[in-house]
């Protein structure tokens, strides 16, 4: 018997609302500072970055509420759920993401945080707002790619 592969990646969470609500211009992978209890709380898999965005301060990027919840063995040591956590990059990646976040209407959104090689990783888009008939129409044409599924599977 042959085992497949181990690629190393394993999906802590998708933010799937951000698909939905902003266009994807760039796609960055950068690694997350965290603590002990927050490490430990990740790998149970209860984390929350849908309401999450990252920010610029003092030349370096940080992630801003995203939700780890607290890790009830870490007792007296355990972190804030809410705090903000540094994201590890270098410096031309974060000169191109604040040169990015100055142009009109661009943000900063966590699409994907996994676990590389035993690391915590996240990836960071570039994004820009949907306006309320992008949404109508991106909805309505993956309405209408299911359909036509649909009826090539029953035709066939």
């Amino acid at each position: 018997m042959s085992k497949k592969p181990n690629s190393g990646l394993k999906i802590i969470t998708i933010n799937r609302k951000a698909s939905y609500n902003y266009f994807f211009k760039d796609i960055i992978e950068a690694g997350i500072v965290l603590k002990g209890s927050e490490i430990k709380s990740v790998r149970l898999g209860k984390v929350n970055i849908a309401d999450s965005y990252a920010v610029e301060k003092n030349r370096e990027i940080f992630l801003v509420n995203s939700h780890i919840p607290i890790y009830k063995q870490a007792s007296y040591s355990n972190h804030n759920p809410y705090s903000e956590r540094k994201l590890l990059l270098n410096k031309k990646e974060i000169n191109k993401l604040t040169g990015r976040l100055n142009e009109d209407g661009f943000s900063l959104i966590p699409t994907k945080m996994y676990f590389k090689k035993g690391k915590a990783k996240i990836e960071i888009a570039v994004a820009k707002g949907k306006k309320q008939y992008d949404k109508r129409y991106s909805k309505k044409t993956k309405d209408w790619n299911r359909e036509k599924a649909r009826y090539f599977r029953k035709s066939s």
